[in-house]
């Protein structure tokens, strides 16, 4: 049986959305709240998988990582050997951060980041295009970002 959340529980994920290098001491503190039930309510939330893992989310600019590009890719086949055989492939390439099966005109949308123009142009060279089962490809070029978040609207939960 699955767990229900209830409103403590969101709160919780809302602060650890926010900063799970929060002590439950501070969440605890934030809800009017003992430490205990607050530290079993994470606990629980972490093995019914609601929580799947921490992370330190990083400035990809400081550390060099300054292109991001969506490429949207349209496989030659759609049979199931072929949608597992490009994920599989897709998830030996460390540049992609993101891989979503979509619908509409491509098969799969890939987020990719790297240095810089030479970075991609590299990518899509010596790796993405010696995939065979390619079909089509088309980037797009972020020039900007005006958002982007991780956090999860939970208001409604």
């Amino acid at each position: 049986m699955a767990y229900n959340l209830d409103k403590i529980d969101t709160q919780i994920l809302s602060i650890l959305q926010q900063n799970s290098n929060r002590t439950t001491k501070s969440i605890a503190d934030e809800l009017g709240m003992t430490t205990s039930p607050v530290f079993e309510r994470i606990k629980k939330l972490e093995r019914e998988g609601y929580i799947k893992k921490y992370v330190a989310i990083l400035d990809n600019k400081k550390i060099g990582l300054k292109l991001t590009v969506f490429i949207g890719i349209t496989l030659q086949g759609h049979t199931r050997s072929f949608l597992e055989k490009f994920v599989t492939e897709i998830n030996n390439f460390p540049e992609i951060v993101e891989c979503h099966r979509v619908s509409g005109n491509f098969d799969y949308l890939l987020k990719l980041v790297v240095e810089d123009i030479e970075a991609y142009e590299h990518f899509i060279i010596s790796k993405l295009t010696l995939l065979p089962y390619l079909g089509n490809v088309q980037s797009l070029i972020t020039l900007s970002t005006g958002k982007e978040t991780n956090e999860l609207n939970l208001s409604n939960i």
